[in-house]
């Protein structure tokens, strides 16, 4: 069986796709690639110089002066020298020979630990808060962001060592530099370290762009941003730089095409993930502000139209409160616009900036992140967007239930990408901005095989899982078969009450249909389950809090669930489970767990004050 699964799932992923990724593995191990071939003298300071005096506003940060911030969350004190560019501080392990050229490095490293520990200071968020210190007047930001680029250069000359892995990362830098020259207002003429710099960058972006596209993520919309912005940028400088054409035009089409591949008409994206959303918009927004900076003919109106969807969509997902949003499909914490003191979750500030530039509308009344807009030279608007209501993004498998201020996201089974989790039937509820059922998140992609399987498994959502298993088998480590399909799905809105329902039989033969009922103050799921072996588990992982035991469930504040069944429950407890809200961090919180070994339908009940 599984080797029938493997073919199917190989022809899933597309011809193309495959096609894309075994040439660029074959060419890049066989030396026939020309990235094997890329030489660059090391690019040499000044990369920014003193901005104008007449800069308006003042806009300050802290972050990045005294620590290195880590994914949001975790900081190291840098005594004043720039960061360990080799270095994992969660392990404190490093790595070995970093001057080794990139293709020699593995992919995957146990004794180093998680390469993004290596990569998150290497994307150059530090670039775009020095950026703003310098941008107000401070001196000495200027120099420690010229200092520290010309160190890290130092570390990682071109093509060597593991922060020339990956396209993507170059990607980043790409467009963070390209950011904080927007800040410092040296767009229109950058320094020539600077444009050196770029140009090392996108020579060796472009060789290996069939593995970005082979992904179908946001590996394509990133590189081809950056080929855009970057080729765009050295063009305007030298019209006769051919190269620099090329990058040019081949970013524009790649980032009309992927747009138009990736997002579909509901305006779900490929990754089926909230955080890849946030980016893949992030990236698509300041290609649309380049494109106006740089007077650029105009992306075409379909890419627009694309845009303005997955706009709607990330407006859907977000808690205007808060920002917040449910932790749904694979999170490593990127974040393009790292320029407000938010959190690193908070969505508000793309979504404010996404509308502005492509739909001429305020995603927020809130005036705190007019000035994300004023810094980045973006028009602001007063039309608003229109406010998210009770909805199915039938297309990339999401349905949006809403009464009062309750929110209910359901995630069902529509894979024409690959999947990165196993949460088919998964249930968020969101009680003002209180994340009252929710999502386990990623953790880390190269933590031991437990908390992979943990992290992307059924364990980790709210759904029901059969025979202590996945809902579908793990065929790589980012990569499952036997894609699931939806049954039956069906919305209707009656009287104040809204129920949805979707089913799958998965690959194994079991059965399981959800029906989610909600009306003010009151959520039912009837979970039908059939067809499996031994026994299967129902999860509902809670807010932390002190949950207490009452007769038919638990209690907490004005929160309560019931529980029960049309056949014996073997178990019914509360347990301990993890989540991950930032990556590399995982903190507990209360699980109910209930255990049947028979066919039949679990019941359960979740009230409110409202």
């Amino acid at each position: 069986m599984m080797v029938w699964i493997k073919l199917q799932t190989a022809w899933q992923l597309g011809l193309l796709s495959l096609y894309r990724y075994l040439r660029y593995r074959i060419s890049v191990k066989s030396g026939l690639n020309p990235v094997r071939r890329l030489r660059a003298e090391l690019p040499s300071a000044p990369f920014f110089t003193p901005p104008p005096q007449n800069i308006s506003g003042a806009h300050t940060s802290a972050l990045w002066r005294d620590e290195a911030h880590y994914f949001g969350w975790y900081t190291i004190p840098l005594h004043g020298l720039p960061p360990a560019w080799h270095k994992n501080p969660f392990r404190g392990t490093s790595v070995v020979d970093p001057k080794r050229p990139w293709w020699c490095l593995p992919d995957f490293d146990p004794n180093l630990g998680d390469i993004k520990t290596i990569w998150e200071p290497s994307r150059f968020d530090w670039v775009l808060h020095d950026a703003l210190r310098a941008r107000s007047g401070d001196r000495i930001a200027l120099e420690r962001l010229n200092h520290w680029l010309n160190d890290w250069l130092q570390h990682n000359p071109p093509y060597e060592g593991p922060n020339w892995k990956c396209g993507q990362e170059s990607s980043l830098r790409v467009m963070h530099l390209a950011l904080a020259a927007i800040i410092l207002r040296q767009w229109e003429r950058p320094s020539n370290g600077l444009q050196a710099l770029i140009r090392c960058h996108l020579a060796r972006i472009a060789p290996t762009i069939d593995y970005a596209l082979a992904q179908n993520n946001n590996h394509g919309t990133s590189e081809a941003a950056a080929l855009f912005i970057g080729g765009s940028w050295l063009y305007r400088q030298d019209q006769s730089d051919h190269e620099a054409a090329q990058w040019r035009q081949h970013g524009r089409n790649w980032l009309e095409e992927r747009a138009k591949r990736l997002i579909a008409a509901d305006g779900s994206f490929s990754q089926y993930s909230v955080n890849y959303h946030r980016m893949m918009l992030d990236t698509l927004s300041l290609a649309c502000l380049w494109q106006q900076l740089l007077g650029e003919p105009p992306f075409s109106h379909s890419f627009r139209v694309r845009c303005q969807r997955a706009i709607a969509w990330l407006y859907a997902f977000t808690d205007p409160t808060t920002g917040d949003t449910p932790n749904l499909g694979a999170n490593d914490g990127a974040r393009l616009y790292p320029l407000t003191a938010s959190d690193q979750r908070d969505c508000r500030p793309s979504l404010q900036v996404a509308a502005a530039l492509f739909s001429q509308q305020r995603a927020y009344a809130d005036h705190t992140w007019d000035s994300l807009l004023a810094l980045l030279g973006i028009a602001q608007a007063e039309a608003p967007l229109a406010q998210p209501t009770t909805k199915l993004f039938d297309q990339g498998g999401y349905a949006l239930l809403c009464a009062d201020q309750s929110r209910v996201y359901i995630r069902y089974p529509r894979y024409r990408f690959r999947p990165a989790q196993s949460d088919a039937l998964h249930v968020d509820v969101w009680l003002g901005s209180t994340n009252l059922l929710r999502d386990g998140g990623s953790y880390s992609y190269a933590a031991e095989t437990e908390w992979q399987d943990y992290f992307r498994g059924s364990a980790s959502h709210n759904t029901v899982q059969f025979d202590e298993r996945d809902q579908m088998p793990r065929l790589g480590r980012f990569l499952y078969g036997a894609w699931l399909r939806t049954r039956q799905r069906k919305l209707q809105i009656k009287r104040g009450v809204t129920t949805f329902s979707a089913a799958y039989r998965d690959w194994q033969g079991a059965y399981h249909k959800r029906e989610v009922t909600l009306a003010a103050g009151h959520l039912r799921v009837v979970d039908q389950i059939s067809g499996f072996r031994q026994k299967a588990i129902l999860r509902w992982r809670l807010c932390p809090g002190a949950w207490q035991r009452t007769a038919q469930g638990w209690q907490h504040g004005t929160y309560s669930v019931q529980l029960h069944a049309t056949m014996p429950i073997q178990r019914l407890e509360l347990v301990s489970g993890w989540e991950s809200r930032y990556y590399m961090q995982r903190t507990p919180l209360p699980v109910i767990e209930m255990e049947v070994d028979q066919a039949g339908s679990l019941h359960s009940e979740f009230s409110w004050s409202t």
